[in-house]
């Protein structure tokens, strides 16, 4: 009889490759609804839409911080 050997369950993906909600969004930044609305209709901040869904990759919320940080640094 053999054994069986269960496979490896699916490794969660990096924090690049999270999508984040607008509320999660809005509580990393401290924002409110409309702000980070705002962010996304110009563009400031990349997401993706899924059906009438709105999700921002952690990635696209790091590089809007970072890009925020090198403007007040200027």
């Amino acid at each position: 009889m053999t054994s069986y050997q269960p496979t490896a369950p699916h490794q969660a993906p990096s924090t690049s490759q999270q999508l984040l909600t607008v509320p999660q969004v809005m509580a990393r930044l401290q924002l409110g609804r409309s702000a980070v609305y705002d962010l996304l209709r110009t563009r400031q901040l990349a997401s993706i839409a899924l059906g009438r869904a709105r999700r921002v990759p952690t990635s696209a919320l790091a590089d809007f911080i970072r890009a925020r940080l090198d403007q007040e640094a200027a």
